[in-house]
């Protein structure tokens, strides 16, 4: 499986106590290569873990691939934040938008469904999604 993981997978995939930790751990486990992510959900998950080492840990060991920067995409994520005010996205949300446009093959990781399903890559494409049932 290829995918764009989001914070709140991966901060399930740690916390044994997170409602969705055995659903990460199952998608975890079809993983066959590195999951691609960016600096912000990187941030945002080591914020939620307060453990910054083990989302370095996490890139160390290429179960994470950051393949994404801000800097190369910043008239398109301007665009998406305008597209998506009323929704008040954060940076790490757009950046998926984003990648998922760039690594069309691979679907975006995630727990947050419901914002998920009204995002659209290239405009009117729905973005692949796994999250929990």
């Amino acid at each position: 499986m290829r995918g764009i993981a989001d914070t709140g997978f991966l901060v399930a995939l740690v916390n044994s106590r997170d409602a969705h930790h055995e659903w990460a751990l199952r998608v975890a486990e079809q993983a066959t290569e590195p999951l691609l992510t960016c600096e912000p959900v990187l941030a945002e998950t080591a914020f939620h873990l307060r453990n910054v080492g083990l989302v370095l840990q996490m890139v160390t060991e290429q179960f994470l691939a950051l393949s994404f920067d801000c800097n190369d995409h910043l008239l398109q994520l301007t665009a998406l934040a305008k597209t998506y005010q009323d929704r008040t996205p954060d940076l790490a949300d757009l950046c998926l938008i984003r990648m998922s446009e760039i690594y069309p093959k691979h679907s975006v990781i995630t727990v947050d469904a419901e914002d998920f399903r009204v995002y659209r890559r290239n405009k009117r494409e729905i973005i692949p999604m796994i999250s929990p049932p």
